[in-house]
């Protein structure tokens, strides 16, 4: 194995810690899902400009966007400003290990626009994957259920979650094959931190009044999880197949679920470990037998 490739692995392994922080992170910030939304990006887009505005590049590509371009880049802001509002308001009412993989289901749903916008076939594969992963939601959900409480609500918050982030992947790989990394997510993180400043307006959240840990935890999502995490699968994708990183973010269930035990002290029942694995396998399946969706799903 190459040092490079060596290098990778490890950077690939790296930024799989650093996004299994992020529902531990949200937790401990103890703060509405709008607040913690909308700081997560706020942090990130500040974080981001000095690099990108400092890049020749980027100030190029940013400005020769024409109006399809903005419209696109507001878009794919708004699906992201989504997703981040549903699941982190999902963490609020379910356990980690259910929110975190019900949000990663993402590729099942890219894959379901291109069958049903698209009239694309698919092979049995992923029919069969697609059963794996409803039979696991239906254990994960069933089993909230019938627990009582809202349990239930934080899994159906945490899957339109991952229905808006399917819709920003989908809309990304529209722009992401010819712009470079920053005229890309600096744009659309900045998109979705407007977006989630206007939301922590109309329904009146107060911005203040908050514990200093609540700032220094959402800071450090957007400087671990959102920035450093992202960045690493990024650039591991310049040296590793796309379906290799891809199916290595299956791992941040696993990860966020062993977090959770350690910091939270939040064990995963059975019927949670039984059904997370159905949708995890049904992901894997899905993720490794079809590679364009591993690439569109990169194009981040």
């Amino acid at each position: 194995m190459a040092l490079r490739e060596v290098e990778s692995y490890i950077g690939l392994s790296a930024g799989i810690v650093a996004v299994s922080f992020a529902a531990i992170l949200i937790r401990l910030a103890d703060a509405p899902a709008p607040l913690v939304a909308a700081l997560r990006m706020v942090f990130a887009s500040v974080l981001l400009a000095p690099l990108a505005l400092r890049s020749k590049r980027c100030r190029k590509e940013i400005a020769a966007f024409t109006g399809r371009d903005a419209l696109l880049i507001t878009l794919a802001g708004v699906f992201l400003s989504l997703h981040f509002m549903m699941w982190i308001w999902s963490l609020s009412l379910t356990d980690v290990a259910s929110s975190v993989v019900f949000v990663t289901t993402n590729p099942l749903f890219v894959v379901l626009y291109t069958v049903i916008v698209f009239k694309e076939r698919v092979s049995r594969t992923f029919w069969a994957a697609l059963v794996l992963a409803i039979a696991g939601g239906a254990m994960l959900g069933g089993n909230d259920l019938l627990a009582g409480g809202g349990k239930w609500r934080g899994d159906v918050l945490a899957l339109l979650g991952s229905v808006a982030v399917a819709g920003y992947f989908l809309v990304g790989s529209r722009l992401r094959g010819r712009l470079s990394l920053f005229a890309y997510i600096f744009p659309v993180y900045s998109v979705a931190a407007v977006v989630l400043v206007i939301v922590l307006l109309v329904m009146e959240v107060p911005v203040a009044g908050y514990g200093l840990h609540t700032y220094l935890y959402c800071f450090l999502m957007a400087l671990v999880c959102q920035l450093f995490g992202h960045s690493m699968f990024n650039w591991a994708l310049r040296h590793l197949k796309a379906t290799i990183v891809t199916v290595s973010i299956l791992g941040e269930p696993v990860g966020a679920s062993l977090l959770a035990l350690l910091i939270l002290g939040e064990a995963p029942v059975m019927m949670e470990i039984l059904g997370g694995g159905l949708i995890i396998a049904g992901i894997f399946l899905v993720l490794y037998f079809n590679p364009d969706v591993a690439r569109s799903e990169k194009k981040m």
